[in-house]
């Protein structure tokens, strides 16, 4: 006949180690999967020319509207270059060599 042991069913420390080890890393893949997930189904309607998609760099008349606007060059600066870019450079500028 069986009896009833109190301290046979027992976690020891290293089974409480284990089992929370084992579920930090399942939430960890779960949460990194879903991640993964929603970044693919953001980009998934966004095609090579679309804005916004990845590794799309825009004409360089755009890049140097997106620098004036960010306040990196002056109103003279993106002037200048946007001339050069559209081949309307009359004579050299002044500090030029």
């Amino acid at each position: 006949m069986m009896y009833w042991n109190p301290y046979r069913n027992r976690m020891s420390g290293w089974d409480w180690f284990a089992a929370s080890l084992s579920t930090v890393l399942f939430w960890a893949v779960l949460i990194a999967v879903g991640i993964l997930l929603l970044r693919f189904y953001r980009t998934l309607g966004r095609g090579p020319g679309q804005p916004g998609s990845s590794g799309t760099r825009g004409t360089a008349e755009q890049v140097l509207a997106e620098r004036f606007a960010r306040g990196e060059i002056d109103e003279a600066e993106y002037e200048r270059r946007l001339a050069v870019l559209r081949g309307h450079v009359s004579g050299r500028t002044e500090g030029s060599p």
